[in-house]
């Protein structure tokens, strides 16, 4: 964890005047905030959605129930993850950020919605967030206030959503050994190299990953490196430049293995977002 980092610990008087009812179920809430700035686990009766219009920030979810795993989520400006009612959850801000949250009332939220996902923000979502953040301020139009909330609750209940969520172990050693995977994409260890800093053995380590996670570490590795990829191409990072920051030696190689995991090719999802 970088020393300059600022804990923000979040408390429920944060949100008050933003806080959602039956008669204004969507709320939303404009923050610019510094890289580094960090949210301890926390969690409040309402649904939210993590959208930010510039910058990086990474969620993590912390469900309450010891038999589902801790989930994080590496959130570029075209995408926005969705944090239910109830859900424990710790927000890191990876690059500057000017964040948009929308506070939703847990009677409104999208039915089948009790977990954490990552969606597409279409450009008609970002464009009602961006109404909404202005009538928000004026709290002058109540009925406009309503259409856009409908609005928004219909488009979110018809967004697409992407499984580039990065899972966590309980394990702490496993746990350690994922985190520090996640702040270091471009390191090429070996799994018995990052096992030895936990002091566990690799055989160990393969089989937590097995048991905790279902995969190997190969394979969690590349999500992990997918998730801290995403955000680069959507700033329009030359793949070549992405290649070495994820630990890849030609983009080539980079490329091969992108479009194995996601189906297209890195240069199609830099054109898909900046599109």
């Amino acid at each position: 964890m970088p020393a300059s980092r600022r804990l923000h610990p979040a408390r429920m008087d944060d949100f008050d005047p933003f806080t959602p009812d039956a008669a204004r179920p969507v709320r939303v809430r404009s923050r610019a905030l510094s890289a580094d700035t960090h949210f301890e686990p926390h969690s409040h009766p309402w649904g939210q959605l993590a959208y930010c219009a510039t910058g990086i920030v990474q969620v993590m979810a912390v469900p309450d129930d010891p038999g589902l795993q801790a989930v994080t989520y590496i959130v570029p400006p075209s995408r926005a993850v969705w944090i239910a009612p109830g859900m424990r959850h710790a927000v890191t801000v990876r690059e500057a950020a000017e964040l948009r949250t929308l506070y939703i009332h847990g009677g409104a939220t999208p039915r089948g919605w009790n977990d954490c996902r990552m969606i597409v923000v279409s450009p008609l979502l970002r464009e009602l967030i961006q109404a909404m953040d202005a009538a928000t301020r004026r709290a002058a139009e109540p009925a406009r206030d309503r259409l856009l909330a409908n609005l928004v609750l219909d488009e979110l209940a018809h967004a697409d959503t992407q499984p580039l969520g990065v899972p966590l172990p309980r394990d702490k050693r496993l746990r350690a050994l994922c985190e520090a995977v996640l702040h270091a994409p471009g390191e090429r260890a070996t799994l018995a190299e990052w096992a030895a800093d936990t002091g566990a053995s690799e055989r160990t380590v393969a089989r937590l990953f097995r048991d905790e996670l279902g995969t190997t570490y190969q394979r969690w590795r590349q999500q992990a490196v997918i998730a801290h990829a995403l955000p680069l191409l959507a700033r329009g990072v030359p793949i070549g430049q992405v290649a070495a920051a994820t630990g890849y030696a030609s983009d080539s190689a980079f490329s091969a293995m992108f479009k194995a995991a996601m189906g297209h090719p890195p240069t199609r999802w830099s054109a898909q977002v900046q599109g």
